[in-house]
């Protein structure tokens, strides 16, 4: 069977009663907190030794009844099949694989999710409903109530891999609780707000770039309505510009460093596309009055249509 990671952080009692545990996934942060977890509640349940070996071949199931139990952490699936792990089901030892995601495992992850003496569990990046659960779960434990805006900035802007998300809320619970603001949690986790408008000087970069350099500028709802009105003035001179020398002439003399930028980017409006983008900042302006204001997502949608018009 399957079971969630994210239960397994946040249940205390949670029970180990398979006989093979199978960890896999690409999100090592959480791979690693899932086995230290089972492992310290396992030898906390039996005072079981702890024991690592190669293969599954390596595991020796001829234990005496009065002896102690082991936790058998095996590296390689080299040798593991379905009557490999019949072998070992009468012990009273946890055999424990981790690996990570690869095409060569699928075949073998699906023994271990039909087995009825077997978990399995799966290690991926946080999703946001997981990050709403393990924020929750933590200001839960520490009896911490926060301010809704900020609540909704932490589940934004913190990582989406656990081994970071649990470090940056572990900071901030280390705070005096009168001290926990938007201000200084900004402050604590190193994230920089500053210059949102130079966001539009890089709508030619890769939409990874593109992405990664939004999260880190835009915070809050309000900070999306700022960025906004600084790629619609920007928008503007494309779209009321007649010429190429109105338009160089209309770029204001403190942007003097990014003029040829400029200039390129309104090379890359025909007449249809100025049209679009046209389309693009009224449906824009609709939505923000319909809203009173735009989602953290939205704004991104907004810029990377911008580059979409651009480029195609």
């Amino acid at each position: 069977m399957k079971v969630d990671p994210v239960s397994i952080l946040l249940k205390k009692d949670f029970d180990i009663s398979a006989k093979f545990l199978f960890i896999s996934g690409n999100e090592i942060t959480l791979i690693q907190s899932i086995k230290r977890l089972i492992i310290e509640k396992y030898q906390e349940q039996s005072n079981a030794s702890l024991e690592y070996i190669e293969d599954i071949s390596g595991v020796y199931n001829g234990a005496g009844l009065f002896e102690d139990k082991k936790i058998f952490l095996v590296k390689s699936i080299n040798g593991l099949n379905e009557n490999s792990l019949s072998n070992f089901r009468k012990t009273s030892d946890l055999i424990v694989f981790i690996q990570e995601n690869s095409p060569k495992i699928k075949k073998i992850k699906n023994i271990f999710v039909k087995d009825k003496d077997s978990c399995v569990v799966d290690c991926y990046e946080l999703k946001k409903e997981d990050k709403i659960k393990i924020i929750n779960g933590l200001l839960s434990s520490s009896d911490l109530k926060i301010e809704k805006n900020l609540y909704w900035f932490l589940v934004e802007k913190l990582s989406n891999k656990f081994g970071f998300l649990k470090d940056s809320l572990e900071k901030i619970l280390q705070l005096n609780p009168k001290d926990i603001n938007l201000t200084n949690i900004k402050k604590l986790l190193s994230i920089d707000e500053a210059g949102k408008d130079k966001l539009y000087f890089s709508i030619l970069n890769k939409n990874s770039e593109i992405i990664r350099n939004y999260k880190e500028k835009i915070l809050t709802s309000a900070d999306v309505g700022e960025f906004y009105y600084f790629c619609k003035f920007f928008c503007q001179l494309i779209i009321e510009s007649q010429n190429k020398d109105e338009y160089k002439n209309r770029i204001p003399a403190y942007l003097f460093k990014e003029k040829k930028f400029l200039i390129d980017i309104y090379e890359c409006f025909n007449l249809h596309k100025r049209i679009l983008l046209l389309n693009l900042l009224s449906s824009t302006e609709k939505a923000l009055r319909k809203e009173n204001g735009l989602s953290l997502i939205f704004g991104l949608r907004f810029l990377l249509s911008i580059k979409k018009i651009a480029t195609s």
